[in-house]
């Protein structure tokens, strides 16, 4: 568990970096909120289409192997990107990221599922999403130090760096598996097909929850930069606050899903709800203080990482009895960053446009409007699942 969640952390401290500093990097560049966030936009594609190729590949490839070409390849990316003087050359460098960093989280599904019963997958996939939050935490404290002691460039050297001595401990540790089907009894074989209508509900939610989760982690040091005037660097440490929040929610929805509600479509419902409840107050309160601001876009976010849980970390493991665990987890995850994607240009270009409070009104409607689907498919989702 230790390991996965190490190399989970790794992959995120590689991928969220750029994300992380983009306020920094429209500063002294001098460049658009809409022309830095190609790089993300490109990368979230990447990452999405790479996630279903991935997904494939992780039911026939050793997912050892996926893994550590994943890791040397973002290693490769984030050393380059302090060398590139150009923005659209910089997208491209970081969409080539966005697709190594696919191969880490369908193969990791497909190792846990082997290695561990039932019950220690659950906490482990808890343990691993702790290991995003952490790495999270991890950028958005170093970064501003970095920036001030070197440049923005720094945080992507140091980065790359990390990576490479987890790419060395990952290669003297991880496990191989073996990758035949697993049998499953009867009894647990499930009442649907595994492709339905259900499954486009299931789609259209993760896409929701990956425009929110992503999308408001990215521009809410903007969002503290312009509201409070603050500078760059105080704002990118204000994001130290929402991953600290998605631990919290991380445990609370694994403690409420273990103990109360099973359905892990209903509970995403609800969680949806707490999120679009976070939003409404946030339009209301934005600019009365930075504190109280941080900690309702921390809870929106937190929210949004405990539908992630449920949607992208225990759904899939009910398609093991097809022998489709792996793909199912990357087509899940891929859609997650078609939100991303979406959201990463979009919000940039709205905001620029309409400017925050309507911005912020509109997070509150994809909340709502993701908290409906995931409760209106509750009932074929438990005949699915046969319990």
């Amino acid at each position: 568990m230790l390991l996965f969640t190490l190399v989970y952390f790794t992959s995120y401290v590689t991928r969220i970096n750029y994300a992380a500093i983009i306020s920094e990097i429209i500063r002294s560049e001098g460049i658009l909120k809409s022309t830095a966030s190609l790089a993300l936009t490109g990368s979230s594609v990447a990452y999405g289409i790479g996630q279903i190729l991935s997904g494939y590949l992780g039911d026939k490839i050793q997912p050892k192997t996926m893994i550590s070409a994943g890791l040397l390849t973002t290693i490769m990316m984030n050393l380059a990107v302090p060398f590139l003087g150009n923005p659209y050359l910089t997208a491209a460098v970081w969409t080539v990221n966005g697709l190594a960093q696919a191969f880490m989280w369908p193969p990791l599904v497909k190792i846990m599922t082997h290695v561990f019963t039932e019950d220690d997958y659950k906490k482990a996939v808890v343990l691993v999403s702790w290991g995003s939050s952490f790495g999270t935490v991890a950028v958005y404290l170093t970064a501003p130090l970095l920036i001030t002691l070197s440049g923005w460039r720094a945080v992507f050297v140091l980065s790359a760096l990390a990576a490479l001595v987890m790419l060395i401990f990952w290669l003297m540790k991880c496990p191989k598996i073996t990758l035949a089907l697993k049998s499953q009894p009867e009894s647990k074989k499930g009442g649907a097909a595994p492709f339905s209508f259900m499954l486009f509900g299931i789609i259209a939610a993760i896409v929701l929850q990956g425009f929110l989760r992503d999308g408001v982690s990215t521009w809410m040091p903007s969002l503290i930069s312009e509201t409070f005037n603050l500078g760059t660097n105080i704002s990118i440490l204000t994001g130290v606050g929402f991953p600290l929040f998605s631990v919290v929610a991380f445990y609370a929805v694994s403690r409420i899903y273990r103990a109360r509600v099973r359905n892990e479509l209903s509970l995403a419902g609800i969680i949806f709800f707490l999120g679009a409840f976070s939003a409404l107050m946030l339009s209301v309160l934005r600019d009365k203080n930075a504190i109280l601001t941080v900690t309702l876009v921390s809870l929106l976010i937190g929210s949004m990482h405990g539908v992630n849980l449920m949607l992208i970390g225990m759904v899939p493991r009910h398609y093991e009895k097809f022998g489709r665990i792996s793909l199912m987890s990357g087509l899940f995850n891929s859609f997650t960053y078609l939100g991303s994607a979406a959201s990463a240009y979009g919000m940039a270009a709205y905001t620029e446009r309409f400017g925050w409070n309507s911005m912020i009104v509109f997070w509150a409607v994809v909340a709502l409007t993701g908290g409906i689907i995931c409760l209106s498919i509750k009932k074929p989702w438990l005949k699915f699942t046969g319990s």
